[in-house]
């Protein structure tokens, strides 16, 4: 590895945009750098974990750290050094396939040369995962005021992993490639916490937990000075790293461990079913520069997008909440919730359609959009929460790729799309809600066999405090309300709340 870096201010091989400014390697030399990782690695017994999302600010801090211990001998590289790259299962398939493909270098090259390293990716569970919770669920399509996907695609696997490490050796360090020139508050937390006289500071919220940014000092410009002079150690040609970030001119999305990490958005690269900007450049730069089997991922996106869009809103969107409720807004509308069940069968149907053509027109003919574990629990979630006696995601499924899977049922006891023809037949003629009936009935069948009944009560209550009248109806009486009674089910328009 050079001891130096040479920047120059008009490079034509750095990416697009960017322009030579001041530099870090004016004022400390790579030697004196790679010293200090030795230092800090040496310090203590605490094994390091490297975030990594393969773009180019982790990609210069990995690299940073390999050559730096590589000068140590075997018997003080003796702590380990987790790589964790994050997956939320709804990547850009890209972007997938380049981080699979480095991981597997990472941990080739360090069984070859005896390096401590080794290369992690880890996943949100199926319950946290996207399509569970926005089609199952009913969770409404992520905006800058409900970003309900950063906690559960990203924060919780990654903090998992690193929580397991904790357990498992007492404490850890958590090595960034995080820099104080991405923004202001970024510059200000990385200092809040530092321990006096330590290249180390406290994590924000992970106990027994320290953060090491290695590059904390470095320009945009030295990141990309430092990767095209020095090449990657486990074989990566980080030329590739700046036609990608043409291609798609873009940024990457940073591994994100808590909520002062900068998130995606911006155009960055992440999340293929992004819907925090108004539109996905990076994805919409790759189609253009030929990756046309892309377009059906990028059709569904702007559709999701549309679905927030205010006018839509009462087209995709219920009146009830999850827990039963309705609420109004403080301009005296009704309020909107989750996806209806009608819009969640819709998305689902289009997410298979886009998982058939990428199968077709991608270069994986195995391309998983939907894995079978999230379709089986999106089943789960609407046999529960929505009364789907149709037992609709088979049908959808079987509908869309003209085969079927295996949907082995626990209770063989559930009802079936004909007993809820009917109930609605009955209920109809009684004027009497079918959805609480059917809920009712739900409950009843669950509760069958069990040795202690006591909890029914409390649920069979939960169900009759549930709003089952529709949305005529609600606007209508609203109408007719002249005091304050609803005064406590007010929420502010501009919050969305599920």
């Amino acid at each position: 590895m050079s001891s130096s870096i040479r920047t120059y201010p008009n490079d034509s091989s750095l990416p697009i945009g960017v322009v030579q400014n001041g530099s870090a390697f004016d004022r400390t030399t790579l030697a004196e750098i790679a010293n200090e990782v030795r230092t800090v690695y040496l310090g203590d017994s605490r094994p390091w974990v490297v975030g990594f999302s393969g773009g180019k600010d982790s990609t210069a801090a990995l690299q940073l750290v390999w050559y730096a211990l590589r000068e140590l001998s075997p018997d003080q590289r003796v702590k380990p050094v987790y790589v964790i790259a994050s997956d939320t299962l709804v990547e850009t398939p890209v972007i997938v396939q380049r981080i699979d493909g480095i991981l597997a270098r990472i941990n080739e090259a360090a069984n070859i040369e005896g390096m401590p390293f080794q290369a992690h990716k880890v996943q949100p569970t199926v319950q946290d995962s996207f399509w569970v919770n926005l089609i199952g669920k009913g969770y409404p399509a992520p905006t800058n005021k409900f970003r309900w996907c950063t906690e559960r695609l990203k924060i919780k696997p990654a903090n998992r992993f690193i929580l397991d490490r904790v357990a498992e050796f007492g404490e850890v360090v958590m090595v960034l490639g995080v820099r104080s020139s991405e923004s202001a508050t970024r510059a200000q937390v990385m200092s809040l916490h530092r321990r006096d006289g330590s290249k180390l500071s406290r994590h924000s919220q992970l106990p027994n937990a320290y953060v090491y940014p290695p590059i904390q000092d470095w320009s945009t410009q030295d990141v990309w000075a430092y990767l095209l002079q020095v090449e990657s150690p486990w074989g990566q040609d980080n030329r590739d790293l700046v036609s990608l970030y043409n291609s798609a001119q873009a940024g990457e999305c940073p591994l994100v461990i808590d909520k002062t990490t900068p998130s995606c958005g911006n155009s960055r690269f992440g999340c293929w079913v992004c819907t925090v900007v108004s539109r996905d450049r990076s994805m919409e730069a790759l189609i253009d520069s030929g990756e046309f089997w892309l377009e059906p991922l990028l059709e569904f996106r702007d559709f999701l997008s549309s679905t927030q869009e205010p006018e839509n809103k009462i087209l995709f969107r219920d009146i009830k909440r999850r827990d039963g409720s309705v609420k109004t807004t403080r301009s005296g509308k009704l309020s909107v919730g989750p996806y209806t069940f009608d819009a969640c069968m819709d998305m689902l149907r289009r997410v298979l359609e886009v998982q058939k053509r990428l199968r077709i027109d991608g270069p994986d003919p195995e391309a998983v959009v939907i894995s079978h574990e999230e379709l089986q629990e999106i089943r789960r979630i609407w046999q529960v929460e929505r009364q789907d006696w149709a037992d609709c995601v088979p049908r959808i499924y079987r509908d869309v790729g003209g085969e079927e899977l295996d949907w082995s049922l626990e209770d063989a006891s559930r009802f079936t799309r004909e007993d809820r023809e009917l109930l609605d037949d009955i209920c109809g003629e009684l004027e009497v809600s079918p959805g609480l009936v059917a809920k009712l009935l739900d409950i009843e069948r669950d509760m069958i066999g069990l040795g202690r009944r006591s909890t029914i009560f409390k649920r069979i209550d939960s169900a009759f405090r549930e709003e089952w009248r529709g949305r005529g109806e609600l606007e209508i009486e609203l109408l007719n309300i002249l005091d304050a009674s609803l005064a406590d089910d007010v929420i502010d328009e501009s919050q969305e709340t599920l």
